[in-house]
């Protein structure tokens, strides 16, 4: 009886140990994070621990709103981070490009456009995603879409792409990037 049980515990820690090997489980809301392949979507609170409380941007300073915030850490510890900001001290012009504060630690695809490793402001203008640098100047603008199927839009998300790769959202509005 003592081998048997011993077996059963043998067996039980082996299938944890190949579920947890086996990538794939993609979240689609809420819960833990969830690895894509070599890279894992993080949840609000995971990036809470990693963006600041306020960030500067075209001659000032302002909150982010963190509860409104995702990212992804790819496998080599590297970073893209996203966070809805408040802009009520900005003109109506900047305020309008300038949603979320957005951080890539490695070159990206945006939209399928290359983006350099750096710290923007990103707003979702029509059906564009313009992109801008610090100092307020478009770097980049690519084709938003929208997600009908989306369940539950919240302000700022980011999720796995079915097709590969990551979607940054913004309520039902979202750009796919890459690594």
């Amino acid at each position: 009886m003592r081998k048997q049980a011993i077996l059963q515990m043998v067996a039980a820690g082996i299938a944890v140990v190949a579920m947890m090997a086996v990538p794939g489980s993609i979240r689609a809301q809420g819960g833990t994070a969830a690895t894509k392949g070599a890279a894992t979507v993080l949840t609000p609170a995971e990036t809470q621990k990693l963006l600041p409380a306020s960030v500067y941007y075209c001659g000032q300073s302002a909150t982010t709103q963190l509860r409104n915030s995702g990212g992804v850490k790819f496998a080599d510890g590297h970073y893209v981070l996203a966070s809805l900001v408040d802009t009520s001290g900005y003109s109506t012009g900047v305020a309008e490009k300038y949603q979320a504060y957005f951080i890539a630690e490695v070159p990206i695809k945006v939209g399928g456009e290359s983006l350099a490793t750096g710290v923007y402001g990103v707003g979702f203008v029509g059906d564009k995603l313009v992109v801008t640098d610090v100092g307020a100047h478009d770097v980049l603008t690519v084709a938003a879409h929208e997600d009908a199927g989306l369940k539950r839009p919240v302000p700022l998300q980011v999720l796995a792409d079915p097709a590969g790769g990551f979607r940054l959202y913004a309520g039902r509005k979202y750009v796919s990037f890459s690594r």
